[in-house]
């Protein structure tokens, strides 16, 4: 499946799939702490240093685990994953592209039109 496809999938999607307020919340904490703990793997990584590497990927693991709890908090769950590349793929662009983007608009959106999720 192509990135672009699996971008406007998720995309379609989130609306859907991050309705609660406190699903909302828990991404907001923990998408950031996801994309610290993968620029800690490369960062490790590019230095060998084995540390930044081993906490980042705990930052990560971490940050997905309460992520997967906010989503049992809604009443629709995301599509499962259909192999591992596939959920690497997913997990990786909602994090680093849809997730921000998702915010930004739920942001302009609240600004704009006093909205917010009302469960």
């Amino acid at each position: 499946m192509a990135i672009q496809h699996l971008l406007r999938t998720q995309w379609n999607e989130y609306p859907h799939t991050h309705a609660t307020r406190t699903n909302f919340l828990v991404h907001l904490v923990t998408v950031p702490v996801f994309i610290a703990g993968s620029a800690a793997v490369l960062w490790g990584a590019a230095t060998l240093s084995f540390s930044p590497c081993l906490l980042g990927l705990l930052a990560m693991m971490l940050a997905v685990a309460a992520q997967g709890w906010g989503h049992k908090q809604e009443a629709r769950p995301p599509s499962p994953f259909t192999s591992r590349s596939n959920a690497f793929i997913r997990i990786f662009l909602e994090q680093w592209v849809t997730f921000p983007r998702y915010a930004a608009h739920v942001a302009w959106c609240a600004v704009s039109q006093r909205w917010w999720p009302t469960r």
